[in-house]
């Protein structure tokens, strides 16, 4: 089976295939960068018309920073974070095999 392998096809193919996945990965890299600055461009123009419109803060946006700050500082006011499991001792193992078996 060695001997009747064609080593440098394999070779060529071996190396092809290397080289198309790092020619793709380059690839893929100039692709997200220029999405990286397409989307930088649409972002700084929305940001500069967003912040001449107005300086004030509006009654729902108070409303809504107020509501976060509470639950932020509120949450977990009534867990305990304390698992309570009850054991039961009078069960003995053959009970519990028992009741498994009548369901």
């Amino acid at each position: 089976m060695i001997l009747t392998t064609n080593w440098g096809n394999a070779g060529t193919m071996a190396l092809t295939s290397i080289l198309l996945v790092f020619v793709v990965l380059v690839l893929l890299i100039c692709v997200l960068k220029l999405f990286g600055v397409i989307f930088a461009q649409k972002n700084t123009a929305t940001a500069a018309s967003a912040a001449v419109s107005s300086d004030e803060i509006t009654d729902e946006e108070v409303a809504a920073i107020a509501v976060a700050v509470n639950l932020f500082f509120n949450r977990h006011d009534e867990e305990s974070d304390v698992l309570t499991f009850r054991q039961n001792h009078d069960v003995s193992a053959w009970q519990v095999r028992n009741i498994h078996k009548q369901l």
